[in-house]
């Protein structure tokens, strides 16, 4: 929950808005990312997701696959700066994965920001991915700021995409902008919050829009840029908005109760600088990170962050492994020695990077805030927290039990050392569970989507140059087995046909049915199974 009596920050710190884009897959997200990184000055030109060859090459999406598919896999973060109207701020934003076969990874995402973008598409308003990821956001609170999109094309009625999106949500929605026409007829917007008409550049994609303060919605210069149809409807649907419709209340949306919506066309580069002007305005600053034996102050003088995810072989010539760090605390400059609290040993932090998607650069300093990448060979698990010495544990990073499970075999027997090291790999990164059974050889690989096991067989071929193959498995899913030391240990003697390890070496149960665990529950009540095990270590 967010402290409103929590001292101020510096500076520095203050001016961060670290957020991630969550959506149902197509409705604009990886557009809208790359708009952002425009108006931030970080690149000259969007790619498009769908256009061909070079262009399709967007900025956030690095991996082969999700070049080759043109949808995002695997969650990446971008830093930049956005100079708004009122201040420069620096946005760290992390673009996640809108297909729900990844949605494991972007829920570990949620964990290392303060605020989420919600994109929805103006034509099919609330989807289910959206509901799921919504909740997430609910279970911590997170403010949520939210785009409809593609508002160019045939969209809803306004008022019914607001009223879903409070009803499907249960969240107050107050209107930033309000969209005038829609489709071909869609010029632009009002913008509610300072009276000024946004018009929309249908000629210039990647061109900023044309911007004209107004004296309300009764200013006559209106006349001269929207037809008279349209500007009796804007006038009367603002009309209605503002008796209808909760006004903004800030306070309400860091609290994660309102989330004010701004409508636009992403691929048009429309309403965006609207509502990254919202992010900076509404958005909240760096947050306290919950953590044992305390949680951590960003204001803190002392450096501290924990790693939320980790990325192999972002540069296939390097075999490299990056681990991306939310820092909760402090000023961070190169060279520092932090402690890896897991292992209780010091790193020298020599090669930290900042992130424009697969570009790098080096990261001479950071702020609480930052999402920084620390390159390492496996040293580096999620969960895992560093500190400048202190023991603390960064809590509330889950794993969730896998949803498909199958065999998994190196089309060449003698590599199966290699491919033993290319599954460890894979599961220290969080890109899929691996179970080493106690009875037989070979491995068992557990997903929450199908489209898993096709990016990991993918990603093991292209970068082990190792064919696999996927078999059936006799279970249907896993959970991590816990309780007093002899108790588990009566149990897996009893169990062995069902018992497995996984990367960390604990103990798990699989199971062919549910009947599976209702029995464990029934005969071994000094043994708890469990879906979801906290990555803090």
């Amino acid at each position: 929950m967010l402290d409103t009596n929590r001292p101020q920050l510096p500076p520095e710190i203050a001016r961060r808005r670290t957020f991630a884009i969550i959506s149902h897959p197509d409705a604009g997200k990886t557009t809208l990312t790359e708009k952002f990184l425009l108006y931030g000055g970080a690149i000259q030109m969007a790619g498009q997701v769908r256009a061909k060859g070079e262009a399709r090459r967007t900025r956030s999406d690095f991996m082969q696959m999700e070049k080759d598919r043109g949808i995002s896999v695997s969650a990446s973060a971008m830093s930049f700066d956005f100079a708004s109207k009122e201040r420069n701020f620096r946005f760290n934003l992390v673009d996640t994965p809108g297909h729900s076969d990844f949605s494991e990874d972007t829920y570990r995402t949620l964990t290392a920001v303060d605020a989420a973008v919600m994109v929805i598409d103006g034509a099919k308003g609330v989807e289910s991915q959206t509901r799921k990821l919504f909740e997430v956001c609910r279970l911590r609170d997170l403010p949520i700021l939210t785009f409809c999109n593609k508002m160019d094309r045939e969209a809803r009625d306004t008022f019914e995409i607001i009223d879903e999106i409070q009803e499907n949500l249960a969240i107050d929605v107050t209107p930033a902008s309000w969209p005038i026409g829609m489709g071909r007829d869609f010029l632009g917007c009002y913008d509610m919050l300072n009276d000024r008409l946004e018009l929309m550049d249908r000629a210039d994609r990647n061109k900023v829009a044309e911007s004209i303060a107004m004296e309300g919605l009764d200013d006559p210069r209106l006349d001269e840029h929207i037809p008279a149809n349209l500007l009796e409807q804007l006038r009367e649907e603002v009309e209605m908005a503002r008796e209808l419709l909760p006004a903004l209340n800030p306070q309400s949306v860091l609290e994660g109760h309102m989330t004010p919506i701004w409508f636009g066309s992403a691929i048009n580069s429309f309403g965006v600088k609207e509502l990254m002007e919202g992010i900076g305005t509404y958005g909240p600053e760096p947050q306290v990170q919950q953590a044992t034996p305390r949680e951590i102050a960003p204001e803190e003088k002392k450096v501290a962050g924990f790693v939320f995810k980790v990325q192999a072989n972002m540069d296939p010539k390097h075999r490299d492994r990056v681990a991306f760090v939310r820092l909760a605390s402090g000023h961070f400059t190169r060279g520092m020695k932090l402690t890896h609290v897991r292992t209780k040993k010091p790193m020298a932090i020599s090669n930290p990077v900042l992130f424009l998607a697969s570009d790098r650069e080096l990261a001479e300093e950071a702020w609480a805030g930052d999402i920084i990448g620390i390159p390492n060979h496996g040293q580096l698990r999620i969960g895992d927290t560093l500190t400048e010495g202190e023991m603390l544990k960064v809590s509330g990073i889950p794993s969730f039990a896998p949803e498909l499970l199958q065999g998994v075999r190196a089309g060449d027997p003698m590599k199966a050392k290699h491919l033993e090291k290319a599954l460890m790999q894979f599961a220290e990164e969080g890109a899929a569970k691996v179970f080493k059974p106690m009875i037989g050889s070979g491995f068992v690989v557990g997903v929450v989507g199908a489209l898993q096991f096709e990016v990991l067989g993918s990603r093991i071929e292209l970068e082990y140059g190792l064919p696999v193959r996927f078999d059936a498995s006799q279970f249907t899913s896993a959970r991590w087995v816990t309780g007093e030391k002899a108790a588990v240990e009566k149990f897996i003697n009893a169990n062995k046909q069902h018992i497995s390890y996984d990367h960390d070496g604990d103990v798990v149960y699989l199971t062919r049915l549910q009947w599976d665990i209702d029995r464990i529950e029934r005969d071994y009540p000094d043994v708890t199974l469990s879906a979801t095990k906290e990555m803090m270590v």
